[in-house]
């Protein structure tokens, strides 16, 4: 077998990682997206080493961002007869030299045909850009036998573009989706010239955890919009979130060096768990089960480990009281971003349970039921109709849940986003 045939086996034996697909103005602003990626190990003294052998520049110095002849493993999706095909050829990897956001020959190509999103146009004329507007495109058939380096960007150009596509987020001139659209395409290309290049150390791990918060954000502030493309919006955002955290795992162990973790590792390994909370198929069960197995001590005795395995048992268990009491104290900001459809659902059962087992005759005051689905009154009220259950008042404007009614129904399609209190964020 021959050295190209070893490799392509070897990234088939390599573990692969499932994914899966999951209204009111958000209370959250987006946070800041700086990330540390400092190691934290059991012994000050260690070094963590990278697993792979480093490239050489053509001036022969030591590179140790890039890696040659050999893939971690499959970045994005890419499929596997395109794998097979690079392993054919033994393409080595790239080393940019574009020094902006957007090569020159593309820039003029896009000038020409128009080709310019919103933020590109200089004084808003779709013909003209600049080098300080224009971001490369995504592109679905790039093959790195053909690429020019001077088309693709190193890695300092790189970590410039991602910091000024993420400082979009907070623009107010657009609807979040049309933000969110060129966001999303243009962290595409950057994991695309980072993979060509094949830079797996500690700022590309910096790099996709930044790429990761885009991604989980997104996931909340999208079920806000209201655009008729909103759906498939989302489905998107969702593919492309579990990707950037399979690439971002495959980096934390291309960089695994004794029982050393980066510091943000187990927050980030947290949003695997809390995104299948609902994945209810054997072959899920199977491949979290195993998943598990190989994530690293320090991480599975982590806080945020230790939540998102609570969560899990209390979601899956129905237990809606442990479950809110567990998120509302406990969630960080983007772990809630993940979760807090769950817990509008979860918020649904809790409803269902009392409407059809309470034990009560009377009606159920709203007020403590506020209480124990930690909501405002007003948004219970608002929540209950949506189930499709009457509220009634009494003299002294006590409002309260007739138990029983036969007219409960889970509400199609996403609830309407409702405030969690008590929730520390």
């Amino acid at each position: 077998m021959d050295d190209s045939s070893r490799r392509l086996q070897q990234r088939r034996n390599q573990p692969s990682f499932s994914s899966s697909s999951s209204t009111g103005p958000t209370r959250f602003r987006s946070q800041n997206f700086s990330t540390n990626p400092t190691k934290t190990t059991q012994s000050s003294n260690s070094v963590p080493r990278s697993n792979f052998t480093t490239a050489t520049t053509p001036n022969n110095t030591r590179n140790p961002g890039h890696i040659r002849n050999r893939k971690s493993e499959t970045y994005d999706g890419i499929s596997q007869q395109q794998e097979e095909q690079e392993a054919r050829e033994d393409v080595g990897s790239i080393i940019g030299t574009c020094p902006f956001m957007c090569p020159d020959g593309e820039r003029a190509q896009r000038e020409r045909l128009r080709d310019l999103a919103v933020f590109e146009r200089l004084h808003g004329d779709p013909r003209k850009t600049s080098p300080s507007l224009a971001v490369k495109k995504f592109c679905r058939t790039i093959s790195v036998k053909h690429v020019q380096a001077s088309d693709v960007r190193p890695l300092a150009v790189l970590e410039d573009t991602l910091n000024y596509l993420l400082n979009l987020l907070d623009s107010s001139e657009h609807p979040f989706e049309v933000v969110h659209d060129f966001i999303f395409d243009r962290t595409r290309s950057i994991r695309q010239d980072l993979s060509m290049q094949h830079i797996v150390n500690d700022r590309a791990i910096c790099m996709y955890e930044k790429m990761v918060k885009f991604h989980v954000i997104s996931h909340q502030r999208l079920r806000n919009c209201t655009s008729s493309s909103i759906s498939s919006l989302q489905y998107l955002n969702m593919e492309q979130l579990t990707k950037a955290l399979a690439s971002l795992y495959v980096l934390y162990e291309a960089n695994r060096n004794n029982n050393f973790v980066y510091e943000n590792e187990a927050q980030f390994r947290s949003f695997y768990v809390l995104l299948h909370l609902d994945s209810k198929n054997q072959q899920m069960e199977e491949s979290s089960s195993y998943w598990f197995r190989n994530v690293p001590s320090p991480v599975m005795k982590s806080k945020e480990m230790h939540f998102a395995r609570q969560v899990l048992r209390f979601y899956q268990m129905g237990n809606y009281k442990r479950f809110l009491c567990t998120v509302s104290s406990e969630a960080s900001y983007l772990q809630y971003c993940i979760i807090e459809p769950n817990v509008n659902e979860v918020r649904a059962l809790a409803i269902s349970y009392i409407n059809n087992c309470c034990y009560k005759l009377h009606p159920y005051p709203l007020e403590q039921l506020s209480k124990l689905l930690r909501m405002k009154e007003l948004d219970v009220e608002s929540l209950c109709h949506a189930c499709g259950l009457k509220i009634t008042s009494d003299d002294g404007e006590n409002k309260s849940l007739p138990t029983k009614q036969t007219t409960f129904s889970i509400p199609k399609g996403s609830l309407q986003s409702y405030e969690l209190v008590g929730l520390q964020q």
